[in-house]
């Protein structure tokens, strides 16, 4: 069985979620089935794995709607794209096309890189529930990552096609840290600062909690950083590092107190996984997806509470307590693997093949 697998969504710079979870699962694939890829920049390759690869057109191009034409001639069984928007017109493989959340139909305001003219037809796309049906159903099989997604898809009929889970994790398990080292008084957020990720509250509980640092690792724009600079309380330590390497938020993650997200939508949450698997503990807002992730090891609060917020990591100021943390975030973590993944993976493919034989 011949898997080729979209990583025209692979950034050329650091990853994003999508970028990361696509370059993860070529390399998890690659070590047990036939996989090459596809990109449509050769500066990618610095962010993929060593696997065969064809460089094709972007996704975002108008050839996007002819690109089975190129891809047919790779003699692929199964194509697998990480997003849903991949052009099938005339292919004669097998498709998984994926979904990984519901998030811009709730918040339609898009990702701040795509060109203007997506924008807006990103914006329209989000307003009613049948583009996406359109797109999904020319899929053989939906792929998704988490079960909340799926039950979300499922609540609005999103398609006929079966819907399987291949899931997000974390870069393969470092050493945890020593549960009995006192960690740093630092909280550590990881992700974007677009309005639902709820930064604001964060900012505010920091008032409640004297003597701690809040770290914010993304990049952000200097205007949406002016915005959340003006937010900070009076004597509230905040710093902003516009991005990280990997090697510098490994670091971070093994000397801080916790890592932090409010956010009022998420598709999986990925940072809760990266930090549980070092044993770093998790305060998250009490939205289905972290309860999936997290399950009884995070500490979930009520996303529009400061109060709550900083009350959560007061908790975590006990010794024993957050010792009793760490220890079973690393177990949590442990419940994740991009090995699982792949298996997840080839045998949805495998699934595809048959169903074109009927």
């Amino acid at each position: 069985m011949k898997i080729v697998i979209d990583a025209r969504f692979t950034r050329t710079d650091h990853h994003d979620g999508i970028s990361r979870y696509g370059s993860s699962l070529i390399a998890a694939v690659s070590k047990i089935a036939d996989v090459s890829m596809l990109i449509s920049d050769l500066r990618q390759l610095a962010l993929l794995p060593d696997v065969p690869y064809t460089l094709i057109s972007s996704p975002l191009s108008p050839a996007e709607l002819f690109v089975a034409r190129k891809v047919n001639r790779l003699g692929a069984d199964v194509v697998v794209c990480p997003m849903q928007t991949m052009g099938t017109w005339g292919r004669k493989y097998g498709l998984v096309l994926t979904l990984h959340d519901l998030i811009y139909y709730e918040h339609p305001a898009p990702p701040g890189f795509l060109p203007a003219p997506v924008r807006i037809l990103w914006r329209l796309y989000h307003k009613a529930f049948w583009p996406q049906r359109l797109l999904l159903n020319r899929a053989d099989v939906v792929a998704t990552i988490s079960r909340t997604t799926e039950a979300l898809m499922a609540k609005y009929r999103l398609t006929s096609r079966p819907v399987r889970i291949v899931s997000n994790a974390p870069q393969p398990a470092q050493q945890p840290r020593d549960p009995a080292a006192a960690p740093e008084k630092t909280l550590l957020y990881m992700g974007s600062f677009m309005p639902y990720k709820n930064v604001e509250t964060m900012l505010a509980g920091m008032a409640e909690l004297p003597g701690y640092t809040l770290h914010l690792l993304s990049r952000v724009t200097p205007h949406r950083r002016a915005e959340l600079e003006a937010q900070i309380p009076s004597g509230a330590s905040v710093v902003f590092h516009n991005g990280v390497t990997d090697d510098e938020y490994t670091a971070l993650l093994n000397r801080t107190t916790a890592l932090v997200t409010l956010s009022k939508a998420e598709g999986y949450g990925l940072p809760l996984v990266e930090a549980m698997a070092l044993g770093t503990p998790v305060i998250a807002s009490d939205i289905p997806i972290f309860r999936e992730v997290g399950a009884d090891t995070a500490t979930y609060v009520n996303p529009e509470s400061a109060t709550e917020f900083a009350a959560a990591v007061r908790s975590l100021g006990d010794g024993r307590h957050w010792q009793d943390v760490s220890r079973r975030s690393v177990r949590r973590a442990e419940q994740f693997s991009w090995d699982e993944s792949a298996r997840q993976l080839v045998d949805v493919a495998a699934e595809v093949m048959a169903l074109r034989r009927r």
